[in-house]
Parts: structure tokens; sequence; C-alpha cells
């Protein structure tokens, strides 16, 4: 009888815990630290329901973060890509990961949607004009260095393929060079988002370097509200439009910040990979929303080249919610896709 009691007691202290861990009062947990070059910050609502340890989750996060940047860094030497990036063979097919498969896949099919503006082979170019992992030029390159380079960037020299479950990738010229800074951050968004879901938040926000994605409610039961940044010369910041983000991504591309000047003249670190040169347009920044930020990351860099007609073009033609800020003689003026105006007028 003895024992008995002892086992309900216990029983009735076991269920109290679970009472109490399912009471627990929400609260909001913050995790932050350096990956790709730049920052990332998590916000996650924690009500006692998941499996979440905030030690050990911010430790599989750093882990998340750092295969992502061994596979797809150019500033690592030995990174999967960069080793890639250092070979000279040629119609060669090199095995490479899953995960980098999957990131090179979407930017081809995002090259044909931006009509080769989003083109992972301009690396050679980028570095030219500084805004690599080559040093900062001053002043721009000559026409015959634009091409020189210009004869070792295309798309078309690029080949990914897939045999027996296994991945592909080769080269059609020596120097061919894969940079993935337009769509790598948003990958590991989306990486890192989909391992907080795995378990069991259901409610937090996941941000690299400016590339967001959000799911479910802040602490005050409203969706995450994210700010746009408006664009600025002087360093300052300030706020042109904020929407909630109720289970989607956001990433901006734009010019104002990453540039230099030669006698007078603004270059920009987004480069046309038809030209060679960076952008001229007026377009100062591009947002697009989708469900993946890897998507959102690689759109916003592709319809950001193209400028503000063709961009609200081809928005308009695939449903995609971007809103535009275009430089002006007056300042700035603002445009956005009938997907993003009926987003932002759902006020759930």
């Amino acid at each position: 009888m003895k024992k008995k009691r002892i086992f309900s007691w216990c029983c009735l202290a076991l269920c109290g815990l679970m009472l109490a861990a399912c009471n627990k009062e929400p609260q909001i947990t913050t995790l932050s630290g350096k990956t790709m070059g730049t920052t990332y910050h998590i916000k996650y609502i924690d009500d006692g329901s998941s499996a979440a340890d905030t030690a050990r989750t911010h430790e599989q996060v750093e882990t998340i973060l750092k295969d992502v940047n061994d596979k797809m860094s150019t500033y690592i030497p030995s990174s999967e890509l960069s080793r890639f990036n250092q070979s000279r063979q040629t119609d060669t097919p090199v095995e490479i990961s899953a995960d980098l498969a999957t990131v090179i896949g979407e930017a081809l099919r995002l090259n044909r949607l931006t009509e080769g503006a989003l083109d992972i082979t301009v690396g050679p170019l980028v570095n030219l004009w500084g805004f690599g992992p080559e040093k900062r030029v001053e002043k721009q390159p000559t026409a015959q260095q634009l091409a020189q380079r210009q004869a070792w960037v295309g798309i078309e020299k690029l080949k990914l393929s897939e045999k027996d479950g296994r991945f592909y990738l080769e080269k059609a010229v020596p120097e061919l060079y894969v940079d993935l800074s337009a769509i790598a951050k948003g990958f590991g968004v989306d990486k890192v988002a989909d391992y907080i879901e795995s378990i069991g938040i259901a409610d937090y926000l996941v941000e690299i370097g400016g590339e967001i994605r959000a799911k479910g409610r802040n602490l005050e039961g409203k969706v995450w509200q994210i700010a746009i940044e408006k664009p600025t010369f002087d360093g300052s910041r300030a706020v042109e439009q904020v929407i909630g983000l109720g289970n989607l991504a956001m990433a901006t591309s734009g010019d104002y910040r990453n540039y230099f000047e030669d006698n007078g003249k603004r270059f920009s670190h987004e480069i046309d990979p038809k030209s060679g040169y960076p952008i001229q347009h007026h377009l100062a920044s591009i947002t697009v929303l989708d469900p993946s930020s890897m998507r959102a990351d690689g759109l916003s860099t592709g319809l950001f080249v193209l400028g503000e007609d063709k961009a609200l073009q081809i928005a308009e033609q695939h449903n995609l919610p971007v809103y535009l800020i275009i430089k002006t003689q007056d300042g700035f003026s603002t445009k956005m896709s009938s997907a993003f105006e009926k987003l932002l007028n759902n006020k759930e």
C-alpha cells in the first residue's frame, strides 16, 4: 500500500510539472552570431510546448550555418564551391553536395525567370569591379579588362546534372567562377528556419544579413512586423514601409550602400551580366516576398539588375509581391506589384 501511495504521489508530481510546462507564460528567445561575412539574428516564442533548449538550439544553428559556409563561400579557399572555382578542368563532371545542387539549380531557374539578369557566373566581373574576394578597386576597369572577364562569364558555360540521386557540376571554360552571394544567405535562412520548425517552434523570425523568413506571430499576437528601409546616401537609417510577414520571407537589394566613386561617378555593386558594367538605372531598391528566403534573395538581385520597368513587368507576369523605391530628381518615389499591394492591405 505504501508503494502504491508513493507511486501515486510521483504521478501527481509529474502531472503537475507537465501542466506547469504547458501553462508556461510565452516568452521571446533571441539568438545571434556571425556568419557569411555578416550577422544573424533569430527570435522565437517559447511557450514550453517545444523541445527547444536555448543552448542546444544555438549550437545547432551555428553548425547549420558553418555547413552552408563550408559549401558555398567564395571567401573560404577550402569550401566546396571554391574548390570547383579553382579547378581548371573543363567538360568534366564533378560530384557536388545536394545542398550546393539545390542552390545552383534554383539560381539557374531564376536566371530564366529574370531573363538572364541573375547570373551566378558573373563572379569574375564582380571581382574585377572590386566587390568580391579580390581587393577593392578605386577606379573602373579598362575596356580590355572587361572584355577578358566577359569571355569567362555566361550561364550557358555551367552545367548541372543528376544521375542516380547524385549531383554533378561542370564548366565549359577553365576560368568559370560561380558566385552564390546573391542567393546563399537566403538558403541559409531557409535551413535555419526549417530546423527551428523541426523542433516544434511555431512562431519565429530568422534573419541573416537582411534576408528574413518569419512564421506565426510575435508576443503581441500579431504577424511579425518588418520594416523596409528608406534609401539614404549619408549612412542614416529610416523606415519607408512596414509590412506584416505572415509565413513569408523577405529580401531587399539596393545600390545605396555598397559602391565606389570614380571621377564623381557612382558605381554600384550590382553588375549587369550582359554589359559587364554596374547597373545605371534609377531603381534604388527592390524588396521581394516569397515563401522561400532563397527565392526571395535570388529574385531581389535579378529583378534589381533589370530596373524598375522590367522588374515590375515580370512581377506582374509571375504574381510576385515586390516593392520598388525609385530615385527621382526630387528624392524617391515608390511602386508596388498587385501581389504586394494585396498583402499590404491584409491587416490580419
